[in-house]
């Protein structure tokens, strides 16, 4: 039997994934934290995510890899930047600084290089750097985890698809996390629209592991996509129990694709805000901002609640780390009828588009970032038909924000209403060629129902 004190390290050099540490336990912490982060869930019993990172650090304080995943976690939370985040930009520097003083494998070095692109918002060359280790070791959960989530930011949906499907036929179902690459490669199916696929698949991935958290949240997408809100509600209602408590990282999410079923299929329903119960990450945080931003084109009044989501997104409104979180920042400053939070955000990514460097987000500011900004204000104002003419050049260009397809539906629905409003019979008639599109693509939807039987009232 293996001695306990090395089983850990000896098992990351059988996977061909040797870590530069002689501390077993830091190994042990290492893939603790790598589990909790593909599964979407913090083991209570070792202290979360959070007590697994202090634990490490203190098991192994020069650990490489201990701190490029510690740091690589934060940086993928979007919720900081070391633009503004001198600690953050110092454990970033740190990372960089252990790795360049030690003797370590040409793939932990990748690992730290592609963090520090990352880091400077050059999401394609962190995700380049990412698959060159997975070209060599496709079996690095971590490599594939990062870049996926890499991919998501800049919408890369076909690579975000491949870059499973290349490693897939490397794994072995001894691997603990095999069972979790079905999620992964569902989403990557869903987000280039081969739903029947991507059902199959994340089917396939919760009949072994029925708390899989990312297949059971690929499903809520197919079925959002498919507009099937009877068979998702069933879904949802079927597998509550293996999702809700075991996935508490993702929980609130899958919540919130729950709660847009009541949006398509009724417009409001006070069950809604049931679904709704955020964690305080930013993707909570930013589905807070969508879902109130939804009620509102509905005709809801949402205004207090608007207040209070304020006093948690305007802490951000300089971050500029996606343009996908800026413009949520921007509906709720202008929901809550902050002028001046929202002017500053949108100066800030004029100043940032003029001198973008390797920032993938900050090089799409002023061709998206800024007309998008400008449009969502002009809307508010009530000024539909110039939000429309500076929205509909957009439609094709906004994927760069990252997101998924149901995310950025958001912007889709306010293009419809801004043509809709719109007094300009152009405008209008491309609002109905919109509505029809939106009828194709997604047949059935009670939503595009609505806004069809509006836009014949309007303009009647």
């Amino acid at each position: 039997m293996m001695c306990l004190l090395t089983m850990f390290l000896q098992a990351w050099r059988d996977e061909g994934l040797t870590l530069s540490t002689s501390s077993n336990e830091a190994c042990k912490l290492y893939d603790a934290i790598l589990t909790q982060y593909v599964k979407w869930k913090n083991d209570e019993t070792m202290g979360g995510i959070e007590g697994c990172i202090s634990a490490l650090q203190a098991a192994d304080p020069n650990f490489v890899m201990g701190h490029m995943i510690s740091t690589g976690l934060e940086l993928v939370g979007t919720a900081s930047t070391t633009r503004l985040n001198e600690r953050l930009a110092g454990a970033v520097r740190r990372t960089v600084e252990l790795a360049n003083a030690q003797d370590i494998t040409h793939r932990e070095k990748l690992h730290v290089r592609a963090m520090e692109l990352f880091s400077q918002g050059d999401f394609p060359k962190a995700a380049d750097a990412w698959e060159d280790i997975l070209l060599d070791h496709p079996t690095d959960m971590t490599a594939l985890k990062f870049a996926h989530d890499t991919y998501f930011y800049m919408g890369a949906q076909l690579p975000m698809r491949d870059s499973v499907i290349r490693v897939l036929p490397h794994w072995k179902p001894h691997n603990p996390l095999y069972r979790y690459l079905n999620g992964m490669l569902s989403f990557g199916l869903l987000e280039t629209r081969l739903y029947d696929q991507a059902e199959k698949v994340a089917m396939e991935g919760l009949a072994l592991t029925p708390d899989d958290a990312w297949a059971v949240h690929s499903l809520a997408h197919v079925y959002e996509m498919r507009a099937e809100v009877d068979k998702s509600l069933s879904f949802f209602e079927r597998t509550e129990k293996d999702w809700q408590v075991n996935a508490d990282m993702l929980a609130s999410h899958n919540n919130w694709h729950w709660a847009l079923n009541f949006i398509e299929k009724v417009g409001f329903s006070p069950a809604i805000f049931r679904f709704c119960k955020s964690s305080g990450a930013m993707l909570d945080i930013v589905d807070a901002c969508s879902l109130l931003y939804r009620l509102e084109m509905e005709g809801v009044c949402v205004k207090d609640r608007w207040q209070e989501l304020f006093r948690v997104t305007r802490p951000h409104s300089d971050d500029h780390v996606t343009l996908f979180n800026d413009f949520h920042f921007l509906m709720v400053s202008l929901g809550a009828k902050d002028s001046s939070t929202s002017r500053r955000l949108l100066e800030g990514l004029q100043e940032l588009s003029k001198e973008p460097g390797n920032n993938q987000q900050h090089h799409l500011a002023g061709t998206v970032g800024v007309p998008m900004c400008q449009a969502m204000m002009e809307y508010d104002q009530g000024n539909h038909d110039r939000a429309f003419e500076l929205l509909y050049p957009l439609r094709y260009k906004i994927l760069g924000i990252g997101g998924s397809d149901a995310q950025r539906d958001l912007f889709s629905q306010l293009m419809v209403h801004a043509a809709m409003k719109s007094e300009k019979k152009r405008n209008q008639k491309l609002g109905r060629c919109l509505l029809m599109e939106r009828d194709t693509v997604r047949p059935n939807s009670p939503l595009t129902q609505r806004l069809m039987r509006k836009a014949l009232v309007l303009h009647d």
